[in-house]
């Protein structure tokens, strides 16, 4: 019985020990954010996005996208780093929401529309000496999206442009 507690004790230490490294935090832009990050090893997260659309001639809506990002792909590194780190990262994922009803400048309404598609990651960050980072994202999405039949998701490839801020643990 000793032996058994001990392995389970030692094993548990050992997942405490290999921790991946998370962070949470806001993304800002036409698309805000809530953003978690989930560390697998140095060179690979898991980032998990709910986002808010801004009324900015699309109405209100809200969607989420999720990414696999490679951190530092190609080994190349960005060479400048100083007190904190700054690393690169790009990865794919997915993306969907909904746009809700609304009013546009002239006056008429427009329905709430939907879209769903492949999304995209691409970015620059610097992780200070404390737990604090921040990004530079771009996150494009491609697909389709509609209200009364099915189209081109064409806002998803500029939308995406977001300045973040996340708390490390």
């Amino acid at each position: 019985m000793k032996k058994i507690l001990l392995v389970a004790v030692l094993a548990v230490a050992s997942l405490a020990a290999y921790a991946q490294p998370r962070a949470v935090g806001v993304n800002l832009g036409a698309w805000s954010s809530l953003s978690y990050q989930h560390g697998f090893g140095e060179s690979n997260m898991l980032d998990v996005a709910a986002n808010v659309i801004l009324p900015i001639n699309t109405g209100v809506g809200v969607g989420g996208h999720v990414t696999y990002d490679w951190i530092d792909p190609f080994n190349a590194p960005v060479p400048w780093n100083n007190k904190g780190e700054w690393h690169w990262y790009m990865g794919v994922g997915g993306s969907g929401g909904f746009i809700f009803p609304h009013k546009a400048s002239d006056g008429s309404t427009v329905n709430g529309s939907w879209y769903a598609g492949v999304a995209g990651h691409v970015g620059i960050e610097y992780d200070f000496w404390f737990p604090f980072q921040l990004s530079l994202d771009w996150r494009p999405s491609i697909g389709v999206a509609g209200n009364n039949g099915i189209g081109f998701n064409l806002p998803g490839l500029w939308g995406g442009i977001q300045l973040g801020v996340r708390y490390k643990f």
